[in-house]
């Protein structure tokens, strides 16, 4: 745990008691403040107290005597309208913050030289803190990996000039972080999401900007028109700016090239470039999106000063995480891929690129605009499989390109595509479950999602399950 001791012997309220709630609640009371902490659920208040956290109701309360609303970041600050605990705090003038920001504060008051890399990013944020993580620990470093990913911030330990600190950060807890400033910032890629949340493209690339406007050393990707803007407009700005491409080779940067990772200085010819590390025949990092995490990943570790034989070696051995193109077995020829975490179109497109003859699980709680992107991939589909409420709006995406059957569920969709999978000509036909949706109509979130598949497919006669799974 990371005591939170900038708020100490004041009272500070909270609001949001999932994982990350009640670790912040703690780490607050560790570090000498006073909380009084809410949730909208009961349950949840009650779990809470259990724990010895002080719980009340904030509607009520003397907001007079509050110094801060710590708001949890699944909770709206501003769309599509604030709650109505951040309404509160707003109207009394207290200000609302996350958990990255009492992390960032800790930070300063305690090691503000102490190594902290940010990642964020729509697609990618998960594998490419995980990859990063995983070759500083093969480095020999003291490493804290959580965030978004895993384990909350401030369940971690606390920060300190030996140990690094690698953090997934989502837009909505950016949002809660006014004082952001990473040793390292990556800022992966910017595709439509979460706007129900931001109102607007423009907020949201804003929010994510945020992340490596703030860095000493930014690293920002140029492979989408709004990252390559802002790499460009810090650039102007002056600093530590460096370009990372995972599909293209630049004048000066980090980039993919052959599958190898280069970092190539100004003015260096091709020839002279740095090879950080080599891609091909690495599973657990399939596909151009991959390439492009790897990329970031050689770049934070290069600039974490790991030498290249490490990276390489940390690479090699990288397992890869569960729910995003994890293969979790083989029956035969035929590859069974768990993609869960895929929750909307740009996610899946990724999957779909990195196989050529697919039987395709689909569906869930849909995202906006569907899976009308996805239209280039449907010739590597032999068959798509329909699960969840967003059945009958892809059927007729597909209707007419791409054979399919309406399954409802997962177990039908996995018994019928294994089957269907079996009986194919081709050298290695994948099961893939990338649903291109989020999972609440059927499951509490892509991992129990992701879970029931690997289940599904372990029950299956003559499947041999990788080792982690």
């Amino acid at each position: 745990m990371t005591p939170v001791t900038t708020f100490a012997d004041k009272t500070v309220a909270l609001f949001g008691l999932g994982g990350s709630g009640l670790a912040t609640a703690l780490a607050l009371q560790a570090g000498g403040a006073g909380v009084v902490a809410c949730d909208d659920d009961p349950a949840c208040m009650a779990n809470a107290a259990g724990k010895g956290i002080e719980t009340g109701d904030l509607r009520t309360a003397d907001w007079s005597r509050f110094s801060a609303l710590i708001l949890s970041p699944g909770v709206p600050l501003t769309h599509p309208e604030p709650h109505w605990s951040a309404t509160l705090a707003q109207d009394a003038g207290v200000e609302v913050i996350g958990d990255i920001e009492l992390f960032c504060r800790e930070r300063a008051k305690i090691a503000p030289d102490a190594p902290f890399v940010a990642i964020t990013g729509t697609n990618g944020k998960s594998t490419t803190t995980a990859l990063i993580a995983h070759i500083l620990r093969e480095a020999g470093k003291d490493v804290q990996m959580g965030g978004n990913i895993g384990t909350a911030i401030l369940s971690l330990e606390p920060p300190g000039p030996n140990r690094i600190h690698v953090i997934e950060c989502s837009s909505f807890q950016i949002d809660l972080a006014p004082s952001l400033k990473p040793t390292i910032g990556v800022l992966l890629n910017i595709s439509p999401d979460h706007l129900d949340r931001h109102g607007t493209m423009a907020n949201y690339a804003a929010i994510k900007e945020r992340l490596v406007a703030g860095a000493k050393v930014a690293l920002v990707g140029v492979d989408d028109d709004l990252t390559h803007e802002i790499g460009r407009r810090l650039t102007e700005r002056g600093g530590e700016i460096f370009p990372v491409s995972g599909c293209r080779e630049l004048d000066w940067g980090y980039f993919v090239l052959d599958q190898k990772v280069l970092a190539k200085g100004h003015n260096e010819a091709l020839v002279d470039a740095e090879v950080l590390a080599h891609l091909g025949r690495i599973s657990s990092l399939r596909g151009a999106h991959n390439a492009q995490n790897a990329a970031f990943a050689c770049a934070a570790a290069w600039h974490c000063w790991v030498e290249p034989e490490v990276i390489q070696s940390a690479i090699t051995s990288f397992p890869g995480l569960p729910h995003r193109m994890e293969e979790v077995g083989r029956r035969g020829r035929v590859i069974f891929v768990n993609d869960s975490k895929a929750t909307n179109a740009d996610s899946t497109d990724k999957a779909l690129a990195s196989f050529d003859r697919m039987f395709w699980i689909l569906g869930g709680k849909a995202k906006e605009g569907g899976i009308a992107p996805l239209t280039p991939y449907f010739p590597k589909v032999e068959k798509a499989y329909l699960i969840g409420q967003a059945a009958e709006d892809f059927a007729a995406t597909l209707d007419g390109t791409v054979p399919f059957v309406r399954c409802g569920a997962l177990d039908r969709a996995v018994a019928e595509a294994a089957a269907d999978a079996a009986r194919s000509d081709a050298p290695e036909p994948v099961v893939l479950l990338s649903p291109a949706c989020a999972s609440y109509d059927q499951y509490p979130n892509f991992e129990v999602r992701g879970d029931h598949f690997r289940d599904l497919v372990r029950a299956l006669p003559g499947v041999e399950m990788n080792q982690r799974a």
